[in-house]
């Protein structure tokens, strides 16, 4: 073994011997702290609340005149597209941009061409798509309306919840 190496480890253990002694040091002060916090007289402790029990309701038809939160309070028209109502229409083809999203759509300008205004929508894969008023746009049977030189103003058909369905206006702005 080499007397350097022998040496240099009896170094190093000193010092850690010397660094533990350290750490055994007076902590009266400490005992004397923990000893005066256990001496304190414990705190009252609140009661738990009072709980209330539940009340049970009975919902009957037309009991008291109350009206049951699982009936509709409006008188309910079918608004099926069988029925000669707002619905989406299964057998027109859908166009490309029905893929999309509304809120994933940008209108970007708007292009004349003759006397036709085209409004000039961007996906997101950054394709600029000329519409008209009578193309459709979203994910909800979108059917455009109007274009002006802000905005392309739409009205979707969605679902009212209860089978049936209501049309909606929407509009896909101006971006800067």
């Amino acid at each position: 073994m080499n007397v350097s190496f022998i040496i240099r480890n009896s170094a190093v253990l000193a010092l850690c011997a010397i660094g533990l002694a350290a750490c055994g040091g007076n902590m009266d002060d400490l005992d004397e702290y923990i000893n005066d916090v256990k001496a304190r007289p414990g705190g009252r402790i609140e009661p738990l609340p009072e709980i209330t029990p539940y009340e049970v309701f009975m919902y009957v038809a037309d009991a008291e005149g109350i009206r049951s939160p699982f009936i509709p309070d409006t008188p309910q028209v079918s608004t099926s597209g069988a029925a000669g109502g707002v619905g989406p229409d299964p057998d027109r083809i859908t166009e490309f941009l029905e893929g999309f999203p509304l809120d994933t759509l940008r209108m970007v300008g708007t292009l004349y061409i003759g006397d036709t205004m085209y409004g000039l929508v961007q996906t997101a894969d950054g394709l600029i798509h000329r519409v008209i008023p009578g193309n459709f746009l979203g994910q909800n049977d979108g059917r455009i309306t109007t274009i002006t030189e802000s905005e392309v103003e739409l009205v979707e058909i969605i679902s009212d919840g209860i089978g049936g369905y209501i049309e909606r206006d929407a509009a896909v702005s101006l971006s800067d």
